[in-house]
């Protein structure tokens, strides 16, 4: 492992570890993806820093924790003095690319939801403003005709081709060849021209974009393209390729929307299978049986089994079209002659709960279902089948990119390079740290959530901020997360010595660049 491989990194929005054939889901067919994990590591323990798209995206993008890194929650922003990991192989000679879902600045013109006022003197913040420019992936960017050209480097790349919000909505530069290409396009996003069917599963619809038109295959053809034209470079490549699904809404199209049948689709716990649910949950249920869904389409809720298992069909869906784009592209990498010497990496940046508990979606209760995420790596030096139980996190990965690329790692980046892993070695973590940090009040919470959350092989232990009921699982004989064991005498040893451990996590969660110039 010593030469300078390309990179083909594959990120998937909002994709939950066990929605993979590969990973023993008796139904969703995903041939493309399992191919890869025949010819890599498959991470069966693989973490997420935080559920979140938008602060995970950055940890992944810097190996740091989001309050180290600033992006704390969806709406913030990744400062441009931020260093990346693709900021660094740019600098060891990489040539990089962008191509689908960034996702590190905002990417709509929304207003905060449900956040408590805050009456300022005349200066505003503790920090005065950042002067750069974050529009880059703002809608109002590509309402022109044309293409909006993004300044790079951005965050590390040279190429960049964007694509904003999710399903027949999407943005960027999507939106802007979408346009050019579909004369009737507006009639084509227009929600009154929606296709009939018979879901009634919140936010799912059947969209007249035709296959060829959607995010899924405008990303793959735009990768496509990429490596095709890049297929003599001198240069090594690293192309990052991030599909915005399957994200809600569900409205996977053409085929892909009725591949898959709700009754091929159960539950595999129901709220009623937790026994003493913790306050998130049972404020899910009282929503739901007062008929109330939330007041923004991204906060979770809970759901009937039948439109859980409608939203599972219609992911099913989405996860195949994304299979079958991961097939498109890994062909063309083999046709340009470069596959032979390419790391390819496939990940999600969180999962959703999708049913469990008759929950959908994300929030504030971390559950494995939306903080593990599927996790592939594909490496030239060892194309063999491999899985590793070795507990590795999103922050990780920078490290171990970076050093597999030959090169080293910048001063403060808290991820642990799991090369050796790849190697056949142990894991380095005997534990993962994941945060979760709101911008708004949800699932019932009087303040924005703040959880910790500790993950060993054997625990799943979560505190609340200012909260004094917390969470102790056992991974091994409760892998589903029915018995809270937090009052549990029998396990007050275990959750004393586990708040000890995170204590010392959330010590180290101090930034330590840049480091000093001077002794005082």
């Amino acid at each position: 492992m010593t030469e300078r491989p390309d990179f083909l990194f594959i990120m998937t929005d909002q994709h939950r570890a066990d929605w993979l054939g590969c990973c023993g889901h008796p139904v969703v067919r995903t041939p493309n993806i399992d191919a890869l994990a025949a010819g890599g590591t498959r991470f069966d323990q693989f973490f997420v820093a935080t559920p979140v798209c938008m602060p995970n995206r950055a940890s992944f993008m810097t190996g740091r924790y989001p309050t180290v890194h600033g992006l704390r929650y969806n709406g913030c922003l990744l400062s441009q003095r931020a260093n990346t990991f693709v900021e660094v192989l740019r600098a060891g000679g990489y040539r990089t690319a962008s191509i689908g879902k960034s996702h590190l600045q905002p990417f709509t013109d929304n207003e905060p939801f449900a956040r408590n006022p805050f009456q300022s003197g005349p200066i505003e913040e503790a920090w005065k403003p950042d002067t750069g420019d974050y529009t880059a992936e703002e809608p109002g960017r590509y309402d022109a005709e044309g293409r909006y050209r993004v300044p790079t480097p951005y965050y590390g790349f040279d190429h960049v081709d964007m694509v904003t919000g999710h399903g027949d909505q999407a943005g960027g530069h999507y939106r802007q060849w979408f346009r050019e290409t579909y004369p009737n396009w507006r009639e084509l996003t227009d929600p009154a021209n929606e296709l009939p069917h018979n879901y009634t599963c919140p936010q799912a619809f059947r969209t007249p974009i035709p296959e060829e038109a959607y995010p899924t295959a405008y990303i793959r053809d735009r990768a496509v393209d990429y490596l095709s034209a890049n297929a003599e470079s001198d240069a090594p490549l690293y192309t990052f390729v991030s599909f915005p699904d399957p994200h809600h809404p569900f409205n996977p199209p053409g085929r892909y929307w009725d591949m898959y049948s709700p009754d091929d689709f159960d539950l595999d716990v129901r709220f009623e299978d937790h026994e003493n649910p913790p306050p998130p949950l049972l404020h899910a249920r009282r929503e739901f049986e007062a008929g109330r869904l939330p007041q923004v389409r991204q906060m979770s809720f809970m759901a009937s089994d039948q439109h859980v298992r409608e939203a599972m069909a219609l992911t099913a869906g989405m996860i195949t079209m994304i299979d079958d784009a991961v097939g498109a592209i890994v062909d063309e990498l083999k046709a340009s002659g470069r596959f032979d010497n390419t790391v390819i990496v496939f990940n999600a940046d969180h999962g959703d709960y999708l049913g469990d508990f008759n929950l959908m979606l994300k929030g504030a209760w971390p559950k494995d279902s939306i903080t593990r995420v599927p996790m592939i790596w594909s490496d030239p030096a060892r194309r063999e089948a491999a899985s590793t139980a070795a507990l590795a996190s999103t922050v990780d990965l920078a490290p171990t990119i970076i050093e597999r690329a030959g090169l080293r790692p910048y001063y403060g980046m808290q991820g642990k390079s799991f090369c050796p892993v790849l190697e056949g070695g142990d894991g380095a973590r005997e534990n993962v740290f994941i945060e979760y940090n709101d911008g708004g009040k949800r699932m019932g919470f009087d303040q924005p959530a703040r959880v910790r959350t500790l993950v060993t092989p054997d625990w799943h232990l979560s505190l609340y901020k200012d909260l004094d009921w917390g969470e102790l699982y056992d991974r091994r004989s409760d892998p589903q997360h029915r018995r809270n064991l937090w009052e549990s005498p029998e396990h007050a040893d275990v959750r004393a010595e586990l708040v000890l451990t995170l204590t010392h996590a959330l010590i180290n969660q101090m930034d330590e660049s840049p480091r000093s110039k001077r002794l005082a």
